[in-house]
């Protein structure tokens, strides 16, 4: 579905939908980005959609509401399906509106705010449609009352060059968060961002996932990675996780090359062993139960302890 923003008249002769500008030629452009109200529960509001059709031809336009969502990273959306909130609350003088060439047509609509509404934003939007395309305009809903603005930071973590986590807004009020990193390695700070506005429009109830890069993160270091998030009305949130950075590839390497060393040493031992045995058997000149003078016990025993140790 189509971001839920104005689609206004271009040269191409596309129609569009925008709030209504109550008068002039070009509402669509020159008006209001997007609907807003603030109604207690129970309390029904009014307003006027414009339906804009700039081509030779005539349009026929299905008005729906929607409720509306994050994307996984933030983005503001649209849910699927028949909506539960804001948009079912939304009612138009006419579901299907008929647009002749060049002209535009104005659509009353209302928001029928339930009693049982909760206090806090409401976003949702007016969805149109019309062969085969969408266009939407937001709807910024607040009902009146006790408002909390809250988020929270989770799932921090640190690896592979980037650090990922998850905000969360606890409150009932659209919040853009704000955020700052910093991380402390055993030597001495490694990374200190200041606070700078994430790209996130986060709707009450709703969790992102995000990720901040970080190229230049230490090969072999243990670090304390500390993200701090704020929003308007006073949301705070910080999080801090721990993150051990090894370099895998230099160790295996140097794992593998003393495991040579040591399989090299046992094959040189064995070797050396044999060849003493090997002497021990051709010596004929005393009793065959007997070891020749010049091969001891002793000796062997030495070999033996010198094996241990290398191994």
């Amino acid at each position: 579905m189509a971001p839920a923003t104005p689609v206004f008249a271009d040269d191409s002769g596309a129609w569009s939908v925008a709030p209504s500008a109550g008068g002039g030629t070009r509402p669509a452009k020159d008006g209001r980005p997007y609907f807003y109200g603030e109604g207690t529960p129970g309390s029904v509001l009014e307003d006027t959609l414009t339906v804009t059709n700039p081509g030779s031809k005539p349009r026929t336009v299905e008005l729906s509401g929607a409720d509306a969502d994050n994307t996984r990273g933030g983005a503001f959306s649209l849910e699927r399906g028949r909506p539960k909130d804001t948009g079912s609350w939304i009612t138009f003088a006419e579901r299907e509106v008929k647009v002749p060439p060049r002209t535009r047509a104005e659509v009353p609509f209302s928001v029928s705010v339930p009693e049982s509404a909760a206090p806090g934003d409401h976003p949702g939007a007016i969805v149109a449609r019309e062969g085969g395309r969408d266009a939407g305009v937001r709807v910024h809903l607040r009902v009146s009352g006790p408002t909390l603005s809250a988020l929270t930071v989770e799932r921090v973590r640190a690896a592979g060059g980037r650090i990922s986590y998850d905000v969360v807004n606890r409150g009932n009020t659209v919040l853009t968060p704000r955020l700052t990193v910093h991380a402390e390695g055993v030597f001495g700070p490694l990374l200190d961002r200041r606070p700078r506005t994430l790209p996130v429009e986060l709707l009450p109830g709703r969790r992102v996932s995000l990720t901040e890069p970080w190229k230049d993160a230490p090969a072999l270091d243990s670090v304390e990675v500390t993200l701090t998030v704020t929003a308007a009305g006073g949301a705070h949130g910080k999080a801090t996780a721990s993150a051990r950075f090894v370099p895998w590839g230099a160790v295996a390497g140097v794992a593998a090359g003393v495991l040579g060393l040591v399989a090299a040493g046992v094959w040189f031992l064995r070797k050396r062993s044999a060849h003493g045995r090997e002497g021990t058997a051709t010596t004929g000149d005393g009793p065959p139960d007997e070891p020749e003078q010049g091969v001891t016990e002793p000796e062997l025993a030495g070999v033996g302890t010198a094996e241990g140790e290398q191994l």
